[in-house]
C-alpha cells in the first residue's frame, strides 16, 4: 500500500452522519515516489519473504494439527486399553459362552458341569456396567479437554488491548485525537 502524505497535521475537519459527528484529517493525497519504490523492489527477494511468510504459517497449522492429532491418539489408547481391562481374563471350560462385544445370543451346551445362565448374564452385564463406568471416563477427559480449550478461546478475548481501559478512558481518548 503507498504511503500517505498528510498536507497539514494538525488540521482536522468535523463530520456529521447522520447524527454521529467525529473529527479526521482533512485531505490526503498519495505520495507518488513511494509507489514507484515499491515497484523497483527485487521480486526474488519478495519471493523469497513470501516462501518464508508461508514456511511460517504452515508451520503453525502443523503445530496445531499436530497437538490435536497428539490429543486424539491419547483418547484412542485410553479407550483401548479399557477395553483390554474389561475383557474376560478367564476361560470358561464350559461351551456355553456369551459374546460380549459382537451382541450375539448365548449358545447353550448340554454338558452339565456349565455354569448356570443366570450366571453367565451376571457376568454380561457386570462386563456391561465397567464399559460403560469406562466410557463415562473417557467423556470425562473429553469435557475436560474441551473446557480447557473453551477457557484458553475466552482467554484469548479477555486480553485484547480494549479491555484494559474503562469506557470514560476509551471515549476521551478518541475525543483526543
Amino acid at each position: 500500500m503507498a504511503s500517505v502524505n498528510w498536507e497539514d497535521e494538525d488540521e482536522f475537519e468535523v463530520v456529521n452522519e447522520d447524527g454521529f459527528v467525529y473529527k479526521r484529517r482533512k485531505r490526503y493525497h498519495l505520495d507518488p515516489t513511494a509507489s514507484i519504490a515499491q515497484k523497483q523492489k527485487d521480486p526474488v527477494v519478495e519471493e523469497k519473504n513470501r516462501l518464508l511468510r508461508k514456511k511460517k504459517v504452515l508451520m503453525k497449522i502443523k503445530d496445531k494439527y499436530q497437538n490435536e492429532i497428539n490429543q486424539w491418539e491419547l483418547l484412542s489408547n485410553t479407550l483401548k486399553e479399557m477395553q483390554q481391562q474389561n475383557q474376560p481374563k478367564h476361560q470358561d471350560s464350559c461351551a456355553t459362552t456369551a459374546l460380549i462385544d459382537s451382541g450375539d445370543p448365548l449358545v447353550v451346551s448340554s454338558d452339565p458341569t456349565c455354569r448356570p445362565l443366570v450366571d453367565q448374564l451376571l457376568v454380561q452385564v457386570e462386563a456391561q456396567e465397567a464399559v460403560i463406568g469406562n466410557i463415562s471416563k473417557l467423556c470425562d477427559i473429553v469435557d475436560a479437554v474441551w473446557t480447557a480449550q473453551e477457557e484458553k478461546m475466552k482467554q484469548s478475548v479477555l486480553n485484547l488491548p480494549v479491555w484494559a481501559h474503562t469506557p470514560s478512558e476509551l471515549i476521551s481518548s478518541l475525543c483526543a485525537e
